[in-house]
């Protein structure tokens, strides 16, 4: 799989991706795609939780779902995580972040 895809697994209740989480940055936004993993910069501060409470609202936010549908289920210590986000399938998922970032899944050459 190149780089620059985003690696979307189906799940039970979703889908589940990695996330390559960037604390204490100087805005909150969704830079693009590392190591096959989407690349979310975050103001808050990687202490107490702070970080991983707001990539949640962030996510949510960001992808128009509600926050009680996105979770972390693992890396909660780490700056790689695994999100799952319930009631959305990999092509709904796909659509979403292709309108935020439209050049997003786009080969480069």
């Amino acid at each position: 799989m190149p780089e620059n895809q985003i690696r979307i697994k189906p799940c039970e209740s979703g889908i589940r991706f990695s996330a390559v989480i960037q604390p204490k940055s100087s805005q909150n936004e969704v830079t693009g795609i590392h190591n096959n993993s989407l690349k979310v910069r975050l103001t808050s501060p990687p202490v107490d939780g702070a970080a991983n409470k707001s990539c949640v609202k962030f996510l949510a936010k960001w992808l128009g779902v509600s926050p009680s549908r996105v979770h972390i289920v693992a890396g909660l210590s780490n700056k790689n995580k695994t999100i799952e986000i319930d009631g959305i399938d990999e092509s709904a998922f796909r659509d979403k972040l292709t309108t935020k970032i439209p050049n997003l899944f786009k080969e480069e050459s």
